[in-house]
This record gives structure tokens, C-alpha cells and sequence, in this order.
């Protein structure tokens, strides 16, 4: 039996993931601060070093959520930075964030599939 968020729904697993998390995208920052009690901002911190040695000038962030990943990244100065996701809902939340920090310009927020990417290697 597949590990499913609605066991009730006959949709595949890709979209129920997908609807669980445009249900919770206006409080998923809050959760996933608190559930890994601040470890999210770490393992931001620690990716940043290390993409520092390489200096990107591209970064594709797959599964960006609210794309604060994405928005971490700019400490590096890169040109620009596609955040891909699933959810509708969460590259809403993303959106409003990027748009308050005025970085729409060099980080764009696309609904996409992981399995599907459509950016070369």
C-alpha cells in the first residue's frame, strides 16, 4: 500500500502531495521552523557555503516551496535563480515574498514537476 497524505482519495500520490501542500502553503514557513526546531535556517546556511566556492551565476531550485532556499541563495550574487515547484500554493506564498524583497526580477518561481524538468543539465 502507497504512503498517501489522503488515504480516501483515489488521486496518485503526485497530486495529493501537491494538494497537501497548497493546503498548508500559508503556514508552511511557521511549521517548518518550528518541526525542526530552526534546523531549516541551518542546512540553508551550510548550502550557501558551500555553493560559495563554486560561485554559480545559474541555480535551480527544484521542490523551492516558499522559495526561501532560493532567497538564501541570493548572499552568493548569482545572475539568476529558477525555483521549480509543485505547488500552485506555495509558489504563491514565494511570489509575495519575492515581491516584498523586490528580487522578482532575478529569481522566478515555476510550477514544474522534478521528474519533468524542463532546463538542461
Amino acid at each position: 500500500m502507497a504512503v498517501v497524505p489522503y488515504q480516501h482519495l483515489e488521486e496518485s500520490k503526485k497530486a495529493q502531495v501537491k494538494s497537501m501542500f497548497d493546503n498548508i502553503a500559508f503556514r508552511y514557513d511557521f511549521l517548518n521552523n518550528v518541526l525542526s526546531f530552526g534546523i531549516d535556517k541551518y542546512w540553508r546556511w551550510r548550502a550557501i557555503q558551500e555553493l560559495k566556492r563554486e560561485q554559480p551565476k545559474f541555480l535551480l531550485d527544484m521542490a523551492t516551496g516558499t522559495g526561501d532556499f532560493a532567497i538564501a541563495c541570493m548572499r552568493i550574487h548569482p545572475t539568476k535563480i529558477v525555483g521549480i515547484d509543485l505547488s500552485p500554493g506555495m509558489l504563491a506564498v514565494g511570489r509575495t515574498k519575492l515581491k516584498a524583497k523586490k528580487l522578482a526580477d532575478t529569481i522566478e518561481l515555476q510550477e514544474g514537476d522534478s521528474e519533468k524538468i524542463a532546463h538542461p543539465d
